[in-house]
C-alpha cells in the first residue's frame, strides 16, 4: 500500500474539509437569514463564525473528544504493562510517545486523537486491558498508532467537531421555525422560497455530515488494520482483539454519535450487525470483514 501518499492525502483532506465547512456554514446561514428576512446582514458574522469554529476544531478537537468520552490522562506509575507497550510500539513507529489515557468502562474499546503524532493521545477502556493477552493489546495500540502516524487523527477529530456543529445549526433553524420569523405578515416570494431551501437544508445537512464521516472513516480503518499488522508483523493479535471486542455484548456507557468514528470498533453495540439499512451508515467497516483480510496477510 502506498502509505505516504495516503499520509498526504489525509492533510489535503484535512484542509478541503475546512474549507468545504466554511462555505457549507456560510451558504446555510445566509440561506437561513434570508428566509427570517435579515438579508445580507447575517453572511459576515455566519463567514467570521465558521472560521472560528473550523480553526477552533483543529487546534481543540482532542481536549473537546476526551472531555465527552470522560478520559483520565495517567503516568507510567499508574499502568507500566500500558506505558511500556505503547512506548515499545512508538519507537518501533517512529512516533513521538502520545499522551496516554484511561476510559472507566467495560466495553473493550480504543482510540487515537490529536492533530499531529506530536500532540497525540492514545485512549484506552478499562475493559480493553482486562479482555485481552499482550499480543491482542498490542495489536489494538499498533492500530492507533497508526492512525497517528497516518495523520488520521487529524482528519478524524476535526471532522467529529464540525459533524456536531452543522447538526447544531441546522437543530436552531428548525427550533426557530416554531417561533416564526418575527414579521409573518410582510413576508414575500423570495423570503418563502429561502425559507423552503432553509428547510431542505436543515433537513438534509445532518445528512451530509454522517456521509462525510463515512467517506473519511472506513477506509482509515482498514489502512490502519494492514499498517498496524506491519508495525508488529503479527496481524493475528489484531484479529484475534478484533473478535473479543466484537463478541462484548454491551455498548459504551459514554457512547457518542459525534465521536462513534475514532474508536477501534463501533462503540454502539446494539446498532451492529442488526439492520442493513443502518449498517450503510456506519462509520466503521464490518469487523467479520477486517478480520479476514489481516487473517489473509
Amino acid at each position: 500500500m502506498k502509505v505516504y501518499s495516503e499520509i498526504s492525502s489525509n492533510k489535503l483532506k484535512t484542509w478541503l474539509i475546512m474549507i468545504f465547512f466554511v462555505v457549507f456554514i456560510t451558504t446555510a446561514i445566509y440561506v437561513f437569514s434570508q428566509a427570517f428576512g435579515y438579508g445580507l446582514s447575517m453572511v459576515g458574522f455566519a463567514l467570521i463564525l465558521s472560521g472560528l469554529m473550523s480553526l477552533g476544531s483543529y487546534f481543540y478537537s482532542d481536549k473537546i473528544v476526551l472531555s465527552m468520552s470522560g478520559a483520565k490522562e495517567i503516568k507510567k506509575e499508574d499502568n507500566k504493562d500500558l506505558y511500556n507497550t505503547i512506548q515499545n510500539l512508538t519507537i518501533a513507529a517512529g512516533v513521538p510517545l502520545p499522551k496516554i489515557y484511561i476510559i472507566e468502562d467495560n466495553s473493550p474499546n480504543a482510540f487515537a486523537t490529536g492533530r499531529n503524532p506530536e500532540k497525540a493521545v492514545i485512549a484506552v477502556t478499562t475493559g480493553l486491558l482486562t479482555t485481552l493477552s499482550k499480543a491482542e493489546l498490542e495489536g489494538v495500540i499498533s492500530h492507533e498508532l497508526s492512525h497517528v502516524k497516518n495523520f488520521d487523527t487529524r482528519l478524524m477529530a476535526v471532522v467529529s467537531i464540525l459533524v456536531g456543529f452543522i447538526a447544531l445549526i441546522s437543530d436552531f433553524f428548525m427550533r426557530s421555525l416554531w417561533f416564526g420569523s418575527g414579521d409573518n405578515d410582510n413576508k414575500n416570494s423570495s423570503q418563502g422560497v429561502f425559507m423552503l431551501i432553509g428547510i431542505a437544508f436543515a433537513i438534509l445537512s445532518p445528512i451530509a455530515a454522517v456521509l462525510i464521516q463515512l467517506a473519511v472513516s472506513r477506509k482509515r480503518e482498514f489502512l490502519a488494520d494492514a499498517s498496524g499488522a506491519l508495525l508488529t508483523r503479527y496481524p493475528e493479535g489484531l484479529a484475534s482483539a478484533l473478535e473479543k471486542i466484537a463478541a462484548y455484548p454491551r455498548p459504551m456507557k459514554n457512547a457518542n454519535n459525534a465521536t462513534a468514528h475514532l474508536f477501534i470498533s463501533n462503540p454502539f453495540k446494539d446498532k451492529e450487525g442488526k439492520n442493513p439499512f443502518v449498517g450503510l451508515f456506519n462509520t466503521h467497516p464490518p469487523i467479520a470483514e477486517r478480520i479476514k483480510i489481516l487473517r489473509s496477510m
